[in-house]
């Protein structure tokens, strides 16, 4: 038999394909936001709107995310990981189309709603994958390798998209999107079994306990403050001097540091016996690195980059870490659940970060209003994580309490 039509050839081939289509299941969802980052400026000519919008934009896409989570758990376990699937790309396919022929802002916001379902799936259909059909001792890395395709979106936002908007137009730009949407539609019914695959946990109505509510809180205040960095760093960048390319750079160089965080840090916090430390330095980090943003001038441009590396390789891996500790301890409870439960805090910061800053820059007439704010809630963040340590080490000191007696 040839090697080429061996059995173990064809499953580490669909192997290989699963961990691809996993990957950018988590990037197709978010390029939305930092497609409008990159490209926001070249809209808001176009379209003729002003570019503090792109603040409501995000907002329509993350919002909607952030409701839909609520119930995402429990409609991936009811509907499985085929259908679940296929939603996210179909999603994807038809929110692209509708950008690329778009003729105002309005037609931007419908499309980020769309958006906004496949990024309500995400999550917890790829964590319900991987405790399906990834092996246990590799499931840190590959939720650090699928968390990483959030920040391939920011890479190919960065440096690609520009390129082709400024040859072909924003419309093309957006439009290359939709086949390869499609083409992960079609990958999706290799990798996934004829009879959908469906968690065994039957759908509830439950609410987050302790620790999940902790991690929520922790997750709020790193999406609010990951979305408006993000969404106003190239504008910001701008005002300081820096063309438009190189301000899109910016992004580029933060989606590559921010896939290095997660494919990184993921297995590492694994190893930890409380990743919630990990949380803690990383948050720290990531609102030093925006102290050094808003410090930028037109003689200064070494602070933006110090920024968009220091986030990149701080707040972005948080994420990452935040999905692992839910499929690595079951004390936060069902995995597709609490992955929604995390989700909706996470998209719920996404949705208020690029507004809330939008309003601050409006109010102050600077953006450092803004950014002063992000440092603060990143600080937040920080208190947030010594409090579920805090949490985590009461509960296992009253499991091992009530162990004790049971065995007395």
């Amino acid at each position: 038999m040839s090697t080429l039509t061996s059995p173990a050839y064809h499953t580490a081939m669909v192997n290989n394909l699963l961990r691809i289509v996993l990957v950018f299941a988590m990037t197709l969802p978010m390029l939305i936001l930092y497609a409008t980052s990159t490209l926001g400026p070249v809209l808001s000519l176009d379209l003729k709107f002003d570019i503090t919008w792109l603040g409501y934009l995000i907002m329509s896409a993350f919002g909607l995310a952030a409701i839909l989570s609520l119930w995402a758990g429990a409609i991936v376990n009811t509907i499985g990981t085929r259908y679940a699937l296929l939603i996210i790309f179909f999603a994807i396919t038809l929110a692209f189309t509708l950008i690329a022929n778009t003729q105002d802002f309005y037609g931007l916001m419908i499309a980020a709603a769309i958006c906004g379902i496949a990024q309500a799936l995400a999550n917890p259909v790829t964590n319900l994958l991987i405790t399906q059909q990834i092996p246990a001792e590799k499931r840190a890395f590959m939720v650090g390798l699928k968390q990483s395709g959030v920040q391939l979106a920011a890479l190919f936002a960065g440096l690609v998209l520009p390129g082709i908007a400024f040859q072909y137009g924003w419309r093309v730009a957006f439009g290359v999107i939709v086949p390869v949407a499609l083409l992960f539609c079609i990958a999706t019914l290799y990798v996934t079994p004829k009879q959908p695959t469906k968690s065994s946990q039957a759908p509830t109505r439950s609410f987050p306990n302790s620790l999940t509510q902790w991690l929520m809180s922790i997750q709020f205040c790193v999406g609010l403050s990951l979305s408006a960095f993000v969404t106003f760093l190239p504008t910001f960048a701008m005002q300081q001097g820096m063309s438009l390319s190189l301000a899109d750079s910016l992004i580029g160089i933060f989606g590559i540091t921010g896939m290095l965080s997660r494919i990184v840090l993921t297995p590492l916090g694994s190893k930890l016996a409380d990743e919630s430390r990990l949380l803690f330095i990383l948050s720290a980090i990531a609102a030093g690195a925006i102290a050094f943003t808003m410090f930028a001038d037109p003689e200064h441009h070494w602070c933006l980059w110090v920024g968009a590396i220091g986030v990149g390789l701080s707040a972005v891996g948080t994420n990452a870490i935040a999905m692992s500790m839910l499929i690595r301890d079951s004390a936060f409870g069902p995995v597709t659940t609490t992955s929604g439960f995390v989700s909706v805090s996470f998209f719920a910061g996404f949705a208020l970060g690029p507004p809330l800053y939008a309003s601050l820059a409006n109010y102050s007439g600077s953006f450092l209003l803004g950014w002063s704010t992000l440092i603060g809630i990143l600080m937040t963040a920080c208190i947030l994580t010594w409090a579920l340590a805090s949490a985590r080490r009461q509960q296992e000191t009253a499991q091992l309490s009530a162990r004790i007696s049971h065995s007395s």
